[in-house]
């Protein structure tokens, strides 16, 4: 089996992204996973970079390691959003949550708070930020789908109809914000080696009956041609690199960071 390496935790220096100074990022979910290296990569970047997460502890410690300013916020509160910055240049809309069983099994309750957290959440949080935008002629927006943005699994179906959805809300957008300076724009990682992979990994076990190791080999990379779990700090790269005046032009996309996934 052929492997590329990752790069490593801590070894994307500022000088790989895009200079930010100046801007304001606000990200979801980003005490931890892909959030977490986002933050630390607007970080270094040069943005002032607000983190927003419902693990109180988990903010507190990771704005304090990036010096990012910690917001805790349960997004599936519209009240909760309100007390959000709008005062933004740039919006990662992150946060984003797993539950694993057959349509006829599935929970409604589980279902309609996904769909609250990862559709409604970043259109409630579009319509606070993108006025200012506007106003300031210049914005982005970027969303962490997934590769079930663009594919479907079976037991999924709560996240594929959420990730679905934002991959609409931010084609609408990007056509919507263009003149106004804005675009929008959705990565789509494979299997990323996060907290939420780690818990589909023993969710999938135990729903198709198998080994934890056989879920990530025959379930997770067997349609990979990298095979591999991508790492957090290789899409924290994507979205920073989306936010540089040299992406100016790309907008309405859907960028596969999925090891090959999607070209087979």
């Amino acid at each position: 089996m052929t492997t590329t390496t990752p790069i490593a935790a801590g070894e994307a220096a500022a000088s790989l992204y895009p200079p930010l100074h100046g801007r304001s990022v606000l990200v979801t979910g980003g005490a931890s996973g892909i959030g977490r290296a986002c933050v630390r990569a607007f970080a270094e970047a040069g943005a002032s970079v607000h983190l927003v997460d419902v693990d109180e502890c988990a903010a507190a410690t990771a704005a304090t390691e990036f010096g990012a300013r910690a917001h805790v916020a349960d997004l599936t509160d519209p009240e909760a959003i309100e007390a959000l910055p709008r005062d933004i240049d740039i919006l990662v809309n992150n946060a984003g949550m797993q539950h694993v069983a057959p349509i006829q099994d599935f929970p409604p309750a589980a279902f309609r708070t996904i769909q609250n957290l990862m559709v409604t959440a970043p259109f409630l949080l579009l319509r606070r930020v993108l006025p200012v935008m506007y106003e300031r002629g210049w914005g982005r927006v970027v969303n962490i789908s997934s590769v079930h943005g663009l594919r479907a699994s079976p037991h999924k179906s709560a996240y594929v109809a959420a990730k679905h959805a934002l991959e609409g809300l931010s084609k609408v957008t990007a056509l919507e914000a263009a003149s106004h300076g804005v675009t929008s724009n959705c990565i789509d990682p494979g299997y990323v080696r996060t907290p939420l992979v780690t818990g589909q990994i023993a969710d999938q076990a135990r729903t198709r009956g198998i080994g934890e190791e056989a879920v990530t080999d025959e379930v997770f990379l067997a349609r990979t041609a990298v095979k591999r779990l991508i790492e957090p700090e290789e899409v924290a790269a994507v979205a920073v690199w989306l936010c540089g005046d040299h992406a100016a032009y790309l907008t309405g996309a859907s960028i596969p960071v999925d090891g090959g996934w999607t070209a087979a």
